[in-house]
């Protein structure tokens, strides 16, 4: 097979959103994921994840620097420790008079749809209705954003939430904490 794309996201089939998968039409049938990914010199470059079903041959694959970090972890831990923050969200488009008002440089915000009940969110104050600007100050414009923020975040770390609600900015507080 040969590597089309390095670098891709994709969504697993829980809806989690998985960075930096290799791209490839290397042929991968239903049931032999998990094999390996080899480069013309035999060497193992990844570890076969997924097909996209009826898409004629393109599948992806973990890296396998990736690979060595979640099996250490593994080996470590026991499990891989990942924080969240307690919302159901979507995407949405900022007006001009927000984003010149409060300063925003985004365009778009998390607009939060649900908070879960004993989450992060819900102890930092998050409310339905709330639309998510940045975390720690960086600038977060999709759900995507957040799912990728939260994955470089350790459990216990500080979590600073700007958020719009009812046309005013501001800042509350969190602590990431693993999502079990």
């Amino acid at each position: 097979g040969v590597v089309s794309a390095m670098g891709r996201s994709m969504r697993g089939q829980s809806g989690k959103l998985i960075e930096n998968v290799i791209q490839t039409d290397a042929a991968l049938n239903p049931g032999n994921s998990g094999g390996p990914l080899v480069d013309s010199r035999g060497r193992v470059v990844g570890i076969n994840t997924a097909i996209i079903q009826y898409a004629q041959g393109i599948c992806f694959a973990i890296p396998i620097n990736t690979a060595r970090w979640v099996a250490g972890l593994l080996i470590k831990d026991g499990r891989i420790k990942r924080t969240y923050l307690g919302i159901l969200g979507r995407n949405k488009p900022l007006n001009r008079f927000e984003l010149r008002r409060f300063g925003i440089n985004n365009q778009l915000g998390v607009e939060v749809h649900q908070v879960l009940k004993d989450s992060p969110a819900e102890r930092a104050g998050i409310h339905n209705g709330d639309v998510i600007l940045s975390i720690n100050e960086n600038p977060l414009e999709s759900v995507d954003d957040i799912h990728r923020f939260l994955a470089k975040v350790e459990v216990g770390a500080n979590l600073n939430i700007a958020v719009l609600r009812n046309g005013k900015k501001l800042e509350l507080n969190a602590q990431a904490e693993a999502a079990e």
